[in-house]
Order: structure tokens, then C-alpha cells, then sequence
């Protein structure tokens, strides 16, 4: 029986490291896991990805890959993994919050159902963002801000993508303040960050690694932090609680999920392995270098999660009047 108090994971630490590491592996796949991530090479999920992986192939006898299979925001990878046979725990899809919460709000026809057809395995990261303004903008505070949007005979708020947590951040701001926006979304990141540092648009919701540089350098000003903290990049800047604005808090989280079918024991040995290697400081450091946090959930907290979050940003999407992508 787990020891009152102590959760599954700290019960398991309390184990030898020889028996734990028998114990895990015993359920593991004696085959390569495979790490499918939905975008490109270098992108943001790449990058944690890859952090992850490292962490886990001490864990994984078998060795850890990852495949990265780009395209319709992250449709592809996870298509793949949903339907991927036999069920048992080698394909894995590295997935974030658009894939696995926002997208059955976001998607008129979704090639995969997040709830129905994957397992939860672990949460294993998350980003946090920051708004920011270009300097040519007269507000240095969130309050002066929104005083300046209402006067302002148009606010342009710059995405990175139509139905994306930076989207609906400023939707939320805009609808709750009580002044009209008009959002322009850009594709590609560089092309963002161009149009924001330019002056041609008057308001972004970025992570805060992306930003930070450009706020440290004086050609932007971070006026709020979407994280349950502040940032350590920013640590100047208020948190959207802090500012009274709760519903603000966001952020973008990454996880593992296998296939629905996928054995409780080989779940819960994946589980284990993902938490050891949160557990390694030089892992998080990795991490906080790359502009995450590690943001550890076990399955069963993760499957809680991702329900709680699928809840929420389809009540966002319902608020905002967004028009499902086809």
C-alpha cells in the first residue's frame, strides 16, 4: 500500500534504482520508441521533443526515435499515432494543446477524435507566453494598454495562426477590455515577429522565449505573463493574475499519448520513465535554456488535464464566435 501522503511517483523513488529501472522496463516495448511529432524540425515541440527523448533513452533499453511528420497543424502526426498497430506502446505522439484540446473546437472535420482515440501518458512541458507591444505603442502597463486600445481607431493583434492559444489570448483580451480587434495571422514566425517589431501590428501574444530577446533589447514591451509564475526570462513583468485578469492564463503544454488500445501496463511503464526523466536537473535545465519549463502530470492527471482543457478553450472558441476551420 503507497504510504499516506506520498503520490505513486515519490513512493516509486523511494525504491532501489536497479529494481525500479527492472520493474519499469519489464513492460516496455523491446522495440525502439518512436516519438511522432506533428512539426517541423527546429520547431518548439521539435526542440522539447528532442530534449525528451535524450532523457529517455537511459530508461528505454530499446533506444528512442523521433519522427517528425509535418502538416495540417499537427493533423498528420497525430492521425498516424491514433491508428497505428499493433497498440503496444512504440508509437508515441508527442502532442501539444492545439492537437489534443483545441482542435475538436477549432477543426470542422477532424481526422482523429483526442478523447476517444489516445491514451494518456504523461505531460511533460509547457510554454508560457507574453504580451507585447512595439514601442511606438503609448502604454507600458496592461491598464494603459486596453486606455489606448479603446481610443485607437483600429488594434491590429498579430497570431501565429488562426485558432491558436495566441489567437484566443487575444480575443479574450479584446472581448473582456471591450475594444474591437482585427486579427492578422501570419504563418510563419519570423514573418510575426517582423510585423509586431515594424509597428505594423499593435499587439501579440508570444511565448516567451521567442519574445524575451527582443524585450531585453528595448524593441518591445512585455506588459503582461500568461504562466502561473513570473517568467525567469521576464522577471519584471507581471503575471495576467497578478493583473487581475485570470482568464488570461494560459499557456502551451506538451505531452505523450499512445493508442487508445495501448496495454495499462505499458502506459503506466512509459509513465514512470517520462517522470524519472523530468526528475534529472540537467534535463530541466535543458528545457529552461530552450525557454520551457517542465511541467510534469502523470497519465491520470494528464487525462484529467487535457478533458479540463478541451472544456475550456471550446467554451474560449463559443465566446469568441470562431468560425471552425474546414
Amino acid at each position: 500500500m503507497t504510504p499516506s501522503g506520498i503520490g505513486r511517483r515519490a513512493a516509486l523513488a523511494l525504491l532501489p534504482a536497479p529494481l525500479l529501472l527492472t520493474r519499469a522496463r519489464a513492460a516496455l516495448p523491446d522495440r525502439p520508441l518512436r516519438l511522432v511529432l506533428g512539426f517541423p524540425p527546429g520547431s518548439g515541440p521539435d526542440v522539447v521533443g528532442r530534449i525528451l527523448a535524450e532523457g529517455l533513452r537511459e530508461a528505454v533499453p530499446a533506444g528512442v526515435v523521433v519522427d517528425n511528420k509535418p502538416g495540417a497543424a499537427g493533423a498528420i502526426a497525430a492521425q498516424e499515432v491514433a491508428r497505428a498497430a499493433p497498440a503496444d506502446g512504440t508509437a508515441l505522439l508527442f502532442g501539444e494543446v492545439g492537437q489534443l484540446a483545441m482542435a475538436p473546437s477549432t477543426y470542422a472535420r477532424l481526422p482523429y477524435d483526442p478523447a476517444r482515440d489516445f491514451a494518456p501518458v504523461a505531460q511533460v512541458a509547457a510554454a508560457d507566453f507574453a504580451f507585447v507591444v512595439p514601442t511606438t505603442v503609448a502604454a507600458n502597463n496592461l491598464a494603459d494598454y486596453v486606455t489606448w486600445a479603446k481610443a485607437a481607431p483600429q488594434v491590429f493583434m498579430g497570431t501565429f495562426g488562426a485558432g491558436t492559444p495566441g489567437h484566443f489570448g487575444a480575443a479574450i483580451l479584446a472581448n473582456e477590455a471591450g475594444f474591437p480587434i482585427e486579427a492578422v495571422h501570419f504563418r510563419a514566425t519570423g514573418d510575426a515577429m517582423t510585423a509586431i517589431l515594424n509597428g505594423n501590428v499593435q499587439g501579440m501574444f508570444g511565448t516567451v522565449a521567442l519574445v524575451a530577446p527582443h524585450v531585453k533589447a528595448g524593441k518591445l514591451k512585455a506588459l503582461a505573463v500568461t504562466g502561473p509564475a513570473r517568467s525567469p526570462l521576464l522577471p519584471e513583468v507581471p503575471t495576467t493574475t497578478e493583473l487581475g485578469r485570470p482568464s488570461l492564463a494560459f499557456d502551451a503544454w506538451f505531452g505523450l499519448v499512445a493508442p487508445a488500445a495501448t496495454p495499462a501496463p505499458t502506459l503506466s511503464s512509459l509513465d514512470e520513465a517520462v517522470g524519472r526523466a523530468l526528475a534529472a536537473p540537467a534535463l530541466r535545465s535543458k528545457m529552461e535554456e530552450a525557454g520551457f519549463r517542465a511541467a510534469p502530470r502523470n497519465r491520470e492527471a494528464f487525462g484529467a488535464h487535457m478533458r479540463a482543457e478541451t472544456t475550456r478553450w471550446a467554451d474560449v472558441v463559443k465566446k469568441t464566435g470562431f468560425r471552425a476551420i474546414e
